[in-house]
């Protein structure tokens, strides 16, 4: 039956290729056996509640082998049909080119862009650490699950393993098992070319657990790959790879090949392919009988350990009411009314909105007990810490402390937040990661596929201009601001003040995208009129009497230039109307009406005002505004100076204003 059953994953994965005559046969045919074992012997799952808290959670890393997933996941009962593999990579299908998070049940996350898996894994294991530390009793392990991946060789090239592997080894993590397809393979050809690396000595050196697997000279050797499982489990103090060794397209004329990697077998081959594994089916996409049974002995046993672990939580909740309660909201993502905290609206002095960040962050830590975050060893400029206090003791997320909610990420932006994403999808946790805006761009791939995924990981980004000053123009962002607008499904605040911040935060954690957090490092004025109305993403922040004569629009530091541009406007009998737009993707989601109250259409005549690339103002400013941004990059010195010398100033506004009103 072990045979058979991996037969079948294969056959199915080598039949929807074809059939879709697109895809990637090498590694669902070469890493069958491995996912086997793992789903029918070791894997805790039950395919009738695939949420199920405590799950064993499985990462496909090497996304693009997505055919394996979908057999595993037809195969064991988790709701895919024999028409939806049949329907691989069609328009509109559950088994699309890549495995996507709330697309298809039972995909843990959405993988494909290599080495994003990995990441997204160690994230798993750190939820899964933190809220055992947190909530675990003597006699209740309510949290006690594994972490499993498989990646092949070009997962391990990308420079986010080599990131997110060292901080898993650094933090200890235990309960996470990656398998290596080592099959010495990528599109171009034999990993000679460009990966001769020694990798169990490099995971070795990073504090891992190296076991192998030799699966050329053992092929399918069930027992082999269990013996290493369990070994891998008995590690408690330490991560553990198990390299697999294996021939890409096992079974098939084109084995050991790069010419199976990402294109089909060819109809005569995937029938010497059946002749050769003695599969016994002659129809396409049909399996045996017995396959189905067999597997849903893997899926029984999941359902009576989900039942077991029932039984104890309801002990649980009797010994621990409090904990328990606790645990079921962090799960079920309750959150309290943030906008009724009043606390989170009063401020006096100027404040850089990095600052105000912060304390609206630890004011909310306080309520928010699934809130854990932290930086890429930025903490002390952007100010992303959960501060002790007398009554609340936040601590470091590390070995023997994996009840800290600061986490210490080390200088990995691009690990950072591909963990932070993993953290958010294993559940309990509201998550954040904090770096220099500059420094997005080592995040970008984590930040798109947080929007792509829906989840809502909240990216703190300080020190967001020109206003950098002296650090000169590669930590000035410019262009910065426009990749992230331009992302679909991503909120991006850049706050004006206090109570714009405050806002932004309870955005950020009551919606489901995620939301950057564009933050100054320099003082702002506190407004009046700021506020809650920052969540409908623009609003008017000062106003005239009737009907404005100029519009003047902006965000975060430039706010302030345009209230003193009104005023001087006015002195000379113009009247002005100041927008601030923290969010321009939350205003575009409000009313046609609401919009139109805003920022009027029969008003022509508009300045824009952001110390950024100007290619997100067009909209706005229309055919006769006028736009006050950065085309160049920055230059170092004292930051009023930069301001200056590229026009953002007061009396560069009211110039631009009555040009605008001249045409």
């Amino acid at each position: 039956m072990d045979q058979l059953t991996i037969n079948a994953i294969r056959i199915l994965s080598a039949e929807a290729i074809q059939k879709a005559n697109s895809g990637h046969p090498g590694l669902p045919l070469g890493s069958a056996p491995i996912a086997y074992t793992l789903y029918q012997y070791f894997l805790k799952f039950n395919n009738k509640d695939p949420k199920w808290d405590d799950r064993d959670r499985f990462v496909l890393s090497a996304g693009h082998g997505s055919m394996l997933d979908y057999s595993l996941l037809y195969l064991y009962g988790f709701g895919l049909t024999k028409e939806d593999i049949m329907n691989f990579r069609q328009l509109g299908s559950k088994t699309p080119g890549h495995p996507e998070y709330g697309h298809t049940v039972g995909i843990e996350t959405t993988t494909g862009p290599l080495g994003q898996g990995i990441a997204n894994a160690v994230g798993m294991a750190v939820a899964e650490a933190h809220l055992a530390a947190v909530f675990n009793r003597e006699g209740f392990p309510v949290v006690d699950h594994y972490t499993y991946a498989l990646c092949g060789d070009g997962c391990l090239e990308e420079g986010i393993s080599y990131e997110a592997c060292s901080f898993a080894g650094t933090h200890e993590l235990g309960k996470l098992i990656l398998f290596y397809d080592d099959n010495d393979i990528t599109i171009e050809g034999n990993t000679d070319i460009t990966f001769k690396e020694d990798v169990g000595m490099r995971f070795a050196a990073q504090n891992w657990q190296v076991l192998h697997v030799d699966l050329v000279a053992h092929p399918d050797d069930v027992a082999l790959i269990s013996k290493a499982i369990e070994e891998a489990k008995a590690e408690k103090s330490k991560p553990s790879i198990i390299i697999c060794k294996t021939k890409i397209g096992y079974g098939t004329p084109l084995e050991g090949s790069h010419k199976c990697h990402g294109s089909p077998l060819g109809v005569e081959n995937l029938q010497k392919t059946k002749e050769k594994l003695g599969w016994p089916c002659a129809e396409a996409f049909d399996v045996p009988a017995e396959v189905f049974a067999h597997t849903a002995e893997a899926g029984a046993r999941g359902a009576e350990k989900e039942e077991a672990w029932k039984a104890m939580f309801a002990e649980y909740e009797k010994a621990y009411p409090e904990l328990a309660k606790a645990y079921k909201a962090a799960m079920s993502g309750e959150m309290v009314d943030l906008t009724k905290v009043e606390d989170l609206f009063k401020w006096e002095k100027p404040m850089a909105t990095r600052q105000t960040s912060s304390v609206v962050l630890n004011k909310i830590a306080a309520l928010v007990p699934e809130l854990m975050g932290g930086s890429a060893d930025l903490a002390p400029s952007n100010l992303s810490d959960m501060k002790n206090t007398d009554t609340i003791t936040y601590g470091d997320f590390a070995p023997g402390h994996y009840e800290g909610r600061n986490m210490h990420f080390g200088i990995r932006e691009h690990a950072m937040a591909a963990i932070t994403n993993g953290m958010q999808l294993h559940g309990g946790l509201r998550c954040y990661c904090a770096t220099f805006f500059i420094f997005s761009d080592y995040c970008k791939h984590a930040i798109r596929l947080s929007a792509l995924m829906n989840i809502p990981v909240i990216y703190i980004l300080t020190h967001d201009s020109i206003g950098v000053g002296e650090d000169g123009p590669t930590h000035e962002p410019v262009e910065q601001l426009i990749a992230l607008r331009s992302i679909p499904n991503m909120k991006v605040y850049r706050p004006a003040d206090g109570k714009e911040t405050a806002a932004a935060w309870i955005s950020a954690l009551t919606g489901t995208a995620p939301t950057a957090l564009v933050l100054t490092r320099q003082n702002l004025p506190q407004y009046e009129g700021s506020g809650l109305k920052a969540l409908k993403g623009a609003y008017v922040l000062e106003d005239c009497d009737g009907t404005p004569d100029v519009l003047l629009l902006a965000t975060g530091s430039e706010v302030e230039l345009c209230v003193k541009a009104k005023a001087e406007l006015a002195a000379e009998g113009i009247k002005a109307r100041v927008v601030s737009m923290p969010c321009f993707e939350e205003f575009e989601k409000q009313s046609d009406e609401y919009k139109e109250s805003v920022i009027p259409s029969a008003v022509k005549a508009r300045v824009c005002v952001e110390a950024g690339s100007p290619y997100s103002w067009y909209k706005y400013a229309g055919d006769n505004g006028e736009i006050i941004a950065m085309n160049t990059f920055g230059a170092s010195g004292p930051a009023p100076l930069l301001f200056k010398k590229f026009g953002f100033t007061v009396e560069n506004v009211v110039e631009k204003a009555k040009k605008s009103l001249a045409k």
